[in-house]
């Protein structure tokens, strides 16, 4: 196993938007925290996309849906990972992989995460393949539309769902 730079602490970073977090994430989660002292999840504030859910929101939701995994922490960054991860002690990226195309897309963000801190490194973790298809976006244009999505996210995550489109409405 990889450790932190004190040598002693298992320390990993999954970033995302998890804008929502669906069964998908949740596995890859509960997987890698299995792997590591401490599992930080951390939300990324990119200011370019147009989120359904705050950071906040998107941190409250992981932090319910995560409460019986005591090593997991929540929070969130808008700077370079390799800096937040340096800010928390943490030289290993946890990155889901569903198909060639995620592959080719992190095995970029990897290389790069790698040029700016040779520290760091990454973990590509295959997703379960029953959520092979899953993405925060088909999750949300179901919703939006009123379609089923329990099978595709947690109870918390759903009733949140409803909500916001039932507002829109």
């Amino acid at each position: 196993m990889l450790t932190n730079n004190t040598g002693n602490e298992r320390v990993a970073v999954y970033p995302g938007s998890f804008d929502p977090v669906t069964y998908g994430h949740l596995d890859i989660i509960r997987r890698s925290a299995k792997l590591y002292d401490r599992l930080i999840v951390a939300v990324l504030n990119n200011t370019s996309k147009n989120p359904l859910f705050t950071v906040e929101e998107r941190k409250q939701l992981l932090a319910e849906v995560t409460q019986d995994l005591p090593n997991v922490e929540i929070d969130s960054f808008r700077d370079l990972l390799v800096r937040f991860m340096k800010s928390r002690q943490a030289n290993v990226i946890i990155r889901g992989i569903r198909s060639v195309t995620d592959f080719e897309y992190e095995l970029q963000l990897a290389s790069t995460n790698h040029l700016l801190d040779n520290e760091i490194d990454t973990i590509f973790m295959m997703t379960n393949p029953k959520y092979s298809y899953l993405s925060s976006s088909i999750v949300k244009e179901i919703a939006q539309f009123d379609g089923e999505v329990k099978e595709l996210v947690p109870p918390a995550v759903e009733r949140e769902l409803r909500k916001k489109y039932d507002a829109r409405k």
